[in-house]
């Protein structure tokens, strides 16, 4: 074992990519074919001592004993909405509550994880961005949540062979702002010695990093996710503030690389917030419509879910139709996601965790604008 090894922090083996576990092995000395041993422990059998990998020598789990650690998440809190929605509060390493969010739909079972404690971003319309800026979840934060959620599911769910389907890095923060962490904890989610997700049924959602997709560009081909929210810069601003930095024009086109490298037939999914009186009007549509003409892409409308505070209102069902409608006749694949968990304060944008000193926002948004991201 190497002496830098036993004298740094002990590294969290929950979030080491099947590539990363191969190359910390050979730095002990030991073979590359011990890391999908120690993968399916920590994946398949979700063990939380070393001394319960029964096929690895004693000399190697002594060598982990010694540098290493399973980290899981704890659950501080759980509340279960009428619709069948749960929402768990995590304790992350900071000390602050982050919210993971499941939805289960006939067979389909969807997981929100976080990937940061609060958000920089302050978008007007979303309760994570009123917390502020803590920190970034480690990648095995991150994947901790989806083997989290898959002890608690396993034992509510014993006739299903998989409740968890589809993983989106939805919950609290930026996921592009936290982009080494977050590629580690998609391969671990997608790769087979892990949790086995297809890729198409992993999704990243941005507000429009830049330079983050440029980078999945050459990293991943998992699934996209941009929020866009308003069909012109103008408005753009005023909802996210990110768009000052990164117009939209610019989102499409490194948007259009990205999907040129899926192949597939897959296409980058535009999430549209519809706040009422603000961005749902026939005008709005128009201009959305013209906006992706040359944008191959499926939509998702979400009516906005009111939070404590909150300066915006729901648009009505026959708005949310008409504008759906609009976009439809125009040739776009629309749905209107399901407003799910609202009772429970887990649907989308509601999110807020319990964020400890949130000083970090103001300068950690700044770094953002000055193109330091």
């Amino acid at each position: 074992m190497t002496e830098s090894l036993s004298q740094q922090p002990k590294l969290d083996l929950l979030g080491f990519t099947r590539e990363q576990l191969e190359t910390l092995l050979a730095e002990l000395g030991e073979k590359p074919y011990r890391a999908p041993q120690v993968m399916k422990w920590l994946h398949h059998r979700y063990v939380d001592d070393f001394d319960e990998m029964t096929d690895i020598s004693k000399s190697l789990r002594a060598k982990f004993a010694e540098i290493a650690e399973i980290h899981e998440p704890a659950v501080s809190s759980e509340k279960r909405s009428e619709d069948g929605t749960r929402k768990w509060l995590m304790k992350s390493r900071s000390g602050s509550l982050v919210e993971m969010v499941f939805i289960p739909e006939g067979p389909r079972g969807t997981l929100c994880v976080s990937s940061q404690v609060g958000c920089a971003l302050d978008c007007v319309f979303c309760s994570t961005g009123k917390q502020g800026f803590n920190s970034d979840l480690t990648a095995g934060e991150i994947v901790g949540q989806l083997r989290v959620a898959e002890k608690i599911l396993a034992a509510d769910y014993p006739d299903r062979q998989r409740v968890v389907t589809n993983v989106v890095l939805m919950g609290m923060g930026e996921p592009l702002l936290n982009l080494d962490n977050v590629i580690a904890a998609v391969s671990i989610m997608m790769d087979d010695l892990g949790y086995g997700i297809s890729k198409r049924k992993v999704t990243i959602s941005t507000a429009g990093v830049v330079p983050g997709i440029r980078k999945l560009c050459e990293t991943t081909d998992v699934s996209l996710a941009i929020s866009l929210h308003a069909p012109n810069d103008e408005l753009r601003n005023e909802l996210v503030p990110l768009n000052k930095k990164y117009p939209i024009a610019e989102l499409l086109e490194v948007c259009n690389q990205y999907a040129s490298n899926l192949g597939e037939k897959r296409t980058v999914t535009v999430e549209y917030l519809l706040i009422g009186q603000v961005n749902d009007q026939p005008e709005h549509a128009a201009q959305l419509i013209d906006l992706l003409r040359d944008f191959p892409c499926k939509i998702n409308l979400i009516p906005f879910n009111p939070f404590p505070g909150a300066a915006f209102r729901t648009p009505g069902k026959m708005a949310v139709r008409a504008f759906q409608n609009r976009l439809v006749d125009a040739g776009y694949a629309t749905m209107v996601r399901t407003t799910r968990g609202q009772d429970i304060q887990a649907a989308c944008g509601q999110l807020v965790g319990e964020v400890a000193d949130r000083t970090n926002r103001q300068q950690r948004y700044q770094r953002i604008v000055a193109g330091a991201a």
